[in-house]
């Protein structure tokens, strides 16, 4: 059966702006409900978001039943890196999704989080309790979760003043030429593949910044660290991509199919740091690389010189920044 609630409009805006800010939801989830035919104003069903609603309207929203979810089958850990009241760092797997969505079938970060019975913040929603920041599906590495909301805010802020920040791994081909190239090029929505974002002028502004570490024993390909000034989706892709550089078992920015195969995308976040909301002390945490990661770059690389090179102290001082 559905649960009816009516609401009174005490000013002139629009539909879709005043259901949002009194039911909580997204403007999609209410477009959602109207296209249902859920929602009347004064007795009548309306079948747009932006109608404009008059002083004393009466909203009334039918809201369907709950659907109920098939058990998600949680077959998998997450390596988790520390643990307190306020926050939990965990190493997040290549191939895990970070959150639900309607695309996405299979058990999720958010799942696994809700399964463990951790305490979750919830000012992201109910499909993104805890995630103040996210990594793409392939890609591994460290990430926080807020416990509380305010952490979660602290932590939001703190991405916003630039005091949390990841240095990722990836391995390259073909080498950069120079030791440290910084990219700064606005990002936007592909208009020939929806899947893809491109540089493109109308775009957000978005900087990057790669130092070389260490040439594959062969010289074709090139492990680098990556450093986001901004948060960008597939910033680091993107931005390789327009120095006609791609990271090794990317399918999406690969150049031709005959580039060189990994199962998995080699990009890693292999250092998160940020300010403790309780302490208020720079804290940082290095994840190590999965299995495939680290076979392939055992395999194709002098490992005598990775493992100096990936000192976390050195990857966090080769770059100009204090950030």
């Amino acid at each position: 059966m559905n649960e009816t609630q009516s609401y009174i409009c005490e000013t002139i805006e629009r539909l879709d702006t005043f259901l949002t800010s009194i039911l909580g939801q997204s403007r999609s989830q209410i477009a959602q409900l109207i296209k249902k035919e859920l929602v009347q104003v004064d007795g009548k069903v309306v079948s747009r978001s932006g109608v404009k609603l008059k002083k004393n309207q009466v909203v009334l929203v039918k809201f369907p039943p709950a659907e109920i979810k098939p058990a998600l089958d949680i077959d998998f850990d997450v390596e988790i890196l520390y643990e307190d009241d306020d926050i939990l760092v965990i190493n997040k797997p290549t191939g895990l999704t970070v959150h639900p969505a309607p695309s996405v079938k299979e058990a999720t970060l958010v799942d696994w989080l809700k399964h463990k019975g951790m305490r979750l913040s919830s000012l992201s929603g109910e499909e993104r309790h805890g995630i103040v920041h996210r990594l793409d599906k392939g890609t591994s590495g460290a990430m926080v979760i807020a416990k509380n909301n305010s952490t979660h805010e602290f932590l939001s802020d703190q991405l916003q003043d630039k005091s949390m920040g990841r240095y990722y791994l990836a391995v390259i081909n073909p080498p950069l030429k120079d030791e440290l190239t910084e990219v700064i090029f606005p990002i936007a929505r592909s208009s020939h593949n929806r899947l893809k974002m491109a540089p493109l002028e109308h775009g957000k502004y978005a900087k990057s910044a790669f130092k070389v570490l260490a040439y594959s024993n062969d010289e074709a390909n090139q492990l680098i660290a990556c450093k986001l000034y901004t948060g960008r989706t597939h910033q680091i892709r993107v931005h390789l991509e327009s120095l006609n550089r791609h990271i090794v078992g990317d399918h999406i920015y690969a150049q031709s199919p005959k580039q060189e195969k990994s199962e998995r995308i080699l990009l890693h976040a292999y250092i998160i740091y940020f300010i403790h909301p309780k302490s208020k002390e720079r804290v940082s945490f290095v994840a190590s690389l999965d299995k495939g990661m680290q076979e392939y770059i055992d395999k194709k690389f002098d490992m005598e010189k990775i493992d100096e090179i990936m000192d976390l102290n050195n990857i966090m001082h080769g770059f100009h920044t204090n950030n």
